[in-house]
C-alpha cells in the first residue's frame, strides 16, 4: 500500500473517531476544528516525535500568545479612547511581534506552528459566548484551556494517525504513489 492510501485510510478513520468523540461524549469540552489544525501541523512539522514535540510547543506558545493579546484588547482600558480597532490592532501587533521573536529559542523555531495556535485560540475566544470574559476563569470555560487542549489531542492525533499508516504501509517501507 502507498503511504498516501496509508494515510488516507488511517486519518479519515481516526478523524471521524475523533469527531464522534469531540461531537458526542466530549462534547463541550475540546473543539474538533483545532484539533485538526494541530493535526495538520504536526505533520506540516515534519512528523515523528521530533514533528510532535515541534507541535505542541508552539502551538502552546501561539495560543498563550493569543490569550495575553485578547486579555491587553479586553482588559487593557485603551479600547474606549483609541476606539476599539485601533486598541485591538496595536495590541495584536505588538502580540505577534513578541510571539515571531520567539522563533530565535530553539523549542519555538516552528514559527507556522506559533501562528496556528494564535489564530486557533483568538477564533475560539472570538466566536464562544463569553470567550472574552471567561480568560481568566480557572475552568475549562476558559478558552484557553479548551484550545491548549484541543491541541495537544490533535497533534497526539496526528502521531497516531502516522504510525497507523506507517503499519498499513508495513515492514518500514513507504511508498509515495
Amino acid at each position: 500500500m502507498s503511504l498516501v492510501s496509508a494515510l488516507a485510510i488511517s486519518v479519515g478513520v481516526l478523524g471521524g473517531v475523533a469527531t464522534w468523540l469531540f461531537l458526542g461524549p466530549l462534547a463541550g469540552g475540546l473543539q474538533i476544528w483545532v484539533a485538526f489544525i494541530a493535526w495538520a501541523c504536526f505533520f506540516h512539522c515534519g512528523g515523528k516525535e521530533s514533528g510532535l514535540k515541534a507541535t505542541i510547543l508552539a502551538n502552546i506558545a501561539g495560543a498563550v500568545m493569543a490569550w495575553l493579546t485578547l486579555l491587553a484588547v479586553s482588559r487593557g482600558g485603551l479600547g474606549e479612547a483609541l476606539g476599539l480597532p485601533v486598541w485591538a490592532g496595536i495590541c495584536v501587533g505588538v502580540g505577534v511581534l513578541v510571539m515571531i521573536l520567539l522563533g530565535h529559542l530553539p523549542a519555538f523555531a516552528a514559527i507556522p506552528a506559533m501562528v496556528y495556535g494564535f489564530a486557533a485560540m483568538a477564533g475560539y475566544s472570538l466566536l464562544v459566548t463569553d470567550g472574552l470574559a471567561n480568560l481568566t476563569v480557572p475552568s475549562p470555560a476558559n478558552p484557553l484551556v479548551t484550545v491548549v487542549l484541543s491541541l495537544i489531542v490533535g497533534a497526539a492525533l496526528g502521531y497516531v494517525s502516522e504510525k497507523v499508516a506507517g503499519m498499513l504501509v508495513g515492514s518500514g517501507q513507504t511508498r509515495r504513489a
